[in-house]
């Protein structure tokens, strides 16, 4: 067995390689061997830390040659460290990890490096044991390289906002993981991506820190700002140590922690009077704030032990598992064990007598597809500039086909009407604004002449268009394009429209107390109904399948159902909600109203007395410009509800109002933005699919229409979005 060199005769090689290169030793370098034979010395395990930001160029060359030496020595591990911007270019300092990976013990850097010097550490992994990233810059974390030895990563205080989806698969040995003070936001696609740590013990997005009533209190009042920070970021053993419930009957730590609700970040929250315990939260990241977060993560992650710095018992684990099943659909339609889809087709073929309808085929073969990602398909149907390049196509509004699955048209910003096959992308009809350009905020097909269509303009402007006789072309001074169109009396601050089941009427809301009543047939107005509410009537919707009823939904937090074969001055009934309602829309069979209200606050009344049937109970943000807008997909199944001030797309379950799946909107490009709920319609032809309008955060930009499939693994393929402007959101229209 070869002798393996000394920590005396590895720096006098390194001071003879200075010689030889014609540079000073570097005293950091000099001060890791000192430290290190010290440690040796003690009998204890002989580390050497270099600290990488005070090596300069021209110790590089030097240093990366002793490399070789200390895989040979009696060194037993390297940390490196970089506390401040370092001198060295990137692929330097990334030569030198890789020079000592057989011994790299520890790594803690901050994001003073370029994206290709993380994509390369990501992609092709480290042999290090603990790993402290701070300042990381990428938003979406792919850290897919193989970290066999890794068993500490900490990534606090980083702007990491979700993960793809091949985060993780390499990092066997993990067992805990630090996620404190991120944007992390999904519980879906975080437990996913944590699934795949089989060792994952110790987990946290947020630090419980305890502490003595009889003594904390008062030292928590003599102690610097400093000293509380120096506190608060504790090691992880000794905070882990510090706070094990198990020594203590604290029953109600292991209830629902609701942050938004619960705690105020900085301040003591007594949690546990009848032991004198105080507990705080720090460093929160806000995924911490979900509802049920807690409760979701214990039952999703099977052999984690602690979480957020409480351990977790097996009291917890029951609790959890009977809370998750009130609140959450693990798979669609309540199927509890996820099958493969080949199991599943393997079935039907074999005619097993599970199947005793093609629904529940159907149904299971959903749940088979849903249940192999956490990762939907998110696909932005692109829009074609025209003309002059300084313009694009911006929606505003869109709605599906009644008949065709193919079909959708939207309205732009500019007060363009546009057809399009939103499988392909291409554009089919173009009809141009006339006059003074407004935005198109109401759209609605009708369903027994499916080539005529109702826009409505904010400025008042009601047109029935043929699209059959509009122009297939982007061009705006053509004529071609007024012929076959219907104009109504105006409608003043326009804001909604809505075609009757039979085509024959159609209503017309907006930023008045009025609504009115118009023959599609003569093309004239036949009635303003005045007074209707107290405030602005947002949305006016027709029954599906009634003619005569019609719902109205207003910022005086009232929801009225109406007939028009009775005195439009009583509504049927008032259904009332806590803040003004942004929308409402009946049940594809009408049983059914989903009114939606500002800030997350959506119910399901019962069409026949208005009498609450459910309340879907999803946080609030505490914005009160947060206009929530919800709608139906799978026919009466499900319901999808998201809003202009979140990024997030709630799924949930229609008759028992579990939430099935949160989906988060990603702009496209490699800055992973993020995008804001405008509007959006579940696909009345396909199973578990919408699309959203949505806007960007960044500048520069403009509304999309996003296509969701929650039933397709996600594209890896990225598209880049145009757009020249971004627009601000607003309570206007559906």
């Amino acid at each position: 067995m070869a002798m393996l060199t000394d920590i005396a005769t590895l720096e006098e090689k390194y001071i003879e390689l200075c010689k030889k290169h014609g540079t000073v030793p570097n005293t950091s370098i000099l001060s890791a061997f000192f430290e290190a034979e010290d440690k040796k010395s003690r009998n204890q395990r002989c580390v050497m830390n270099l600290l990488v930001d005070r090596v300069m160029y021209e110790d590089f060359h030097p240093l990366f040659e002793l490399c070789n030496e200390i895989n040979a020595s009696e060194v037993e591990e390297i940390d490196l460290s970089v506390r401040s911007s370092c001198s060295l270019e990137d692929q330097y300092v990334l030569s030198l990890i890789r020079s000592v990976n057989q011994k790299l013990g520890r790594v803690d850097v901050h994001d003073c490096f370029g994206t290709s010097f993380w994509r390369d550490v990501f992609s092709q992994g480290l042999s290090c044991q603990v790993l402290n990233v701070r300042s990381l810059h990428f938003r979406k974390l792919n850290i897919a390289g193989e970290f066999a030895q890794l068993h500490t990563l900490v990534l606090d205080s980083n702007r990491v906002t979700g993960f793809g989806e091949g985060c993780f698969s390499c990092m066997p040995n993990l067992t805990c993981l630090s996620m404190c003070d991120t944007v992390v936001s999904d519980l879906w696609t975080a437990s996913a991506a944590l699934l795949k740590l089989p060792s994952l013990e110790e987990l946290r997005f947020q630090i419980w820190v305890c502490c003595s009533e009889s003594s904390t209190q008062s030292s928590d009042e003599n102690m610097s700002d400093e000293s509380k920070k120096s506190r608060i970021e504790e090691d992880f053993s000794s905070v882990f140590q510090q706070m094990d419930p198990e020594e203590d009957d604290l029953e109600s730590l292991n209830a629902e922690v609701c942050m938004r609700e619960k705690v105020s970040k900085g301040n003591i929250l007594d949690e546990t009077n009848d032991v004198g315990l105080k507990y705080i939260s720090t460093k929160a990241s806000p995924i911490c704030s979900k509802k049920h977060y807690r409760i979701y993560m214990i039952n999703s992650l099977p052999k984690l032990k602690m979480l957020d710095s409480l351990a977790i018992r097996k009291s917890d684990r029951d609790r959890a598992a009977e809370t998750y099943s009130e609140n959450f659909e693990h798979l669609p339609y309540r199927r509890k064990n996820m099958e493969s889809v080949v199991r599943v087709l393997e079935k039907r073929e074999t005619r097993s007598s599970r199947w005793k309808s093609r629904s529940s085929y159907t149904r299971s073969l959903c749940a088979a597809r849903m249940g192999s990602s956490a990762w939907p398909l998110l696909h932005s149907i692109p829009f074609g500039r025209f003309g002059d390049e300084s313009r694009s196509l911006s929606p505003r509004q869109f709605e599906y086909h009644p008949l065709d699955p193919s079909l959708m048209v939207y309205g732009t910003l500019d007060g363009e009407v546009v057809v399009l096959n939103h499988e392909s992308g291409k554009i089919l009809r173009y009809i141009p604004s006339h006059g003074a350009q407004s935005s198109i905020l109401g759209l609605c097909w009708l369903k027994t002449y499916p080539s005529m269509v109702i826009a409505g303009s904010a400025n008042g402007s009601l047109k029935l268009y043929d699209i059959q006789k509009a122009s297939t072309t982007l061009n705006t001074t053509t004529s071609h394009t007024t012929s076959g169109s219907v104009t109504f009396d105006e409608f003043d601050q326009l804001t909604s429209v809505h075609v009757n089941s039979t085509d024959k009427l159609f209503l017309a809301s907006g930023y008045s107390k009025d609504v009115a009543l118009y023959d599609i047939g003569s093309g004239t107005r036949l009635q303003v109904f005045a007074n209707m509410h107290q405030e602005h009537i947002n949305v006016v919707k027709f029954s599906n399948h009634s003619p005569s009823l019609f719902a109205t939904s207003s910022f005086d937090k009232d929801v009225k159902l109406w007939d028009l074969r009775q005195d439009p001055s009583q509504p049927c009934y008032t259904a009332s909600s806590t803040k003004g309602n942004v929308m409402v829309c009946f049940s594809p069979d009408d049983r059914y109203l989903l009114a939606s209200a500002v800030d997350n606050e959506v119910r399901q009344l019962l069409t026949v007395d208005g009498r609450l049937h459910l309340n879907f109970d999803i946080v609030p943000t505490g914005s009160s410009m947060n206009y929530t807008r919800s709608y139906y997909m799978n026919g009466n199944d499900y319901i999808i509800s998201g809003s202009c001030d979140e990024s997030m797309v709630r799924v949930c379950c229609a008759q028992t109002g579990r939430r099935l799946r949160d989906v988060s909107l990603e702009g496209n490009g490699s800055e992973f933005s993020m995008m804001f709920v405008q509007s959006l319609r579940g696909d009345p032809f396909r199973e578990f699919n919408m699309s959203v309008l949505a806007t960007y955060t960044r500048p520069s930009s403009v509304s999309e229409i996003v296509k969701v499939n929650l039933l397709a693994p996600r594209d890896h393929i990225e598209e880049q979005s145009c757009g020249l402007h971004c627009y601000p959101s607003n309570s206007m229209g559906g």
